[in-house]
């Protein structure tokens, strides 16, 4: 009984935590409009400070990954919550390329990587026995998609209502939260030593790092992953203009978003839930491939509130479905001391690729005034990441056997 609580008290926080990072995170698209016009700085100059901001995201998960390897997931925690409340609260006031960059683009993304899948992933993976690992990242990671389904529509009410500088600052008060639901996670340095000692085989941070990096199944992960944030983070930036150029209202592309966010509730636990019993890198191809497929009957489709709605809900099913298998199969590859830091480095791929989704959309919209080349090469990625996943060297699973 202790156990079974001791489990699902660290994993609903965790997914707490990534509802509420996460689920505002996720809704930033819907303040590129708003502030376009309040700074007049262009959607070109938004859309890369939102680009840098993907990339700060990922970058930041390893390096807070390692810290948290060494101090725990709480101490980490906090600091992010502060550093991603104060960006966001005083974006209202940044009316410059450089402001917006410093604000979204460094210390919100910085601050939500600190409470993001690599910090408590790994938090999980250390604590919990290898046959409940892949069930409890996919619902940790349901909690982000929950955060999206929630979050998107409050944001777009509150822009509504309050307009966009109310609806920032308070998200923004909002991240805080995040601080009393790690509550759970804390532990002295002693318990974290403990933590981690069964798992210690001598080899270090560095060793593991290099290890990983000569090992061509964790290139492909790194390879599909990229694919995954570009596509993503395409859509979090841009789905709200795509919907306003078909001449549809903004409660839409709220409505999306929040369908998307629901439908990854399903497929994230579905996801945790196949992994133990089936191949990862078969879950993965299927995931990716099927994204291509949407894209491509959705660009044939009418631009009808219904096509948005079937099409978030479509996409949706492996929106961030994909996190569970990608970090199960780095703790199958390499085990779970540090895993935090190498699911950690495959986000920052995810990341570089959702800078160039975020960055290249705002070009693309503004050079020929539609997003047809970005929805072609989303198609095209897609499909060479289901491809990518097919050599990655997995064993069949075995319930109750270790991770690596």
């Amino acid at each position: 009984m202790t156990a079974q609580r001791t489990f699902w008290t660290l994993v609903l926080s965790s997914a707490a935590i990534l509802a509420v990072t996460m689920g505002v995170r996720q809704s930033t698209g819907l303040f590129v409009s708003p502030l376009n016009s309040s700074t007049g700085l262009g959607i070109v100059t938004v859309s890369f400070a939102l680009a840098v901001g993907q990339f700060v995201w990922g970058a930041a998960q390893p390096l807070f990954g390692m810290l948290a390897d060494r101090v725990g997931s709480f101490r980490v925690i906090v600091f992010g919550a502060v550093l991603m409340a104060f960006g966001m609260a005083i974006t209202p006031w940044m009316d410059s390329s450089f402001g917006l960059i410093l604000s979204m683009g460094i210390l919100t993304a910085a601050g939500a990587g600190a409470g993001s899948f690599s910090i408590l992933l790994g938090a999980a993976a250390q604590r919990l026995p290898a046959d409940k690992r892949s069930f409890a990242s996919g619902f940790i990671n349901a909690g982000g998609s929950f955060g999206q389904f929630v979050f998107a529509p409050i944001a777009q009410v509150l822009i509504s209502a309050f307009g966009w500088v109310i609806a920032m600052v308070t998200l923004a008060a909002t991240t805080l939260t995040t601080i009393l639901l790690a509550l759970p996670l804390r532990q002295s340095r002693a318990a974290h030593a403990a933590a981690v000692a069964p798992t210690l085989s001598g080899i270090t941070l560095g060793e593991q790092t290099r290890f990983a990096f000569r090992n061509p199944s964790y290139w492909c992960l790194h390879a599909g992953f990229f694919t995954c944030g570009f596509h993503i983070s395409f859509l979090v930036t841009h789905l709200p203009s795509e919907v306003a150029l078909c001449g549809l209202p903004a409660s839409v592309s709220a409505a999306s978003l929040a369908i998307i966010g629901l439908a990854n509730i399903v497929g994230s636990i579905g996801a945790g839930w196949l992994g133990q019993t089936h191949r990862m890198k078969f879950i993965l191809a299927w995931m990716y491939g099927s994204r291509s497929v949407a894209i491509a009957l959705y660009l044939m489709a009418p631009k009808t509130d219904l096509t948005f709605y079937l099409f978030a809900a479509v996409l949706g099913l492996t929106w961030l479905s994909t996190v569970p298998p990608t970090a199960g199969l780095v703790g199958k590859l390499f085990g779970p001391r540090y895993l935090a830091t190498l699911f950690g480095l495959t986000l920052f791929s995810h990341q570089v690729g959702g800078f160039f989704g975020a960055w290249l959309g705002g070009v693309a919209v503004d050079s020929t005034g539609s997003y047809n080349w970005m929805w072609y090469a989303d198609i095209v990625l897609a499909a060479l990441a289901a491809l990518v996943n097919l050599p990655i060297r997995e064993e069949k699973p075995q319930l109750g056997a270790a991770a690596a």
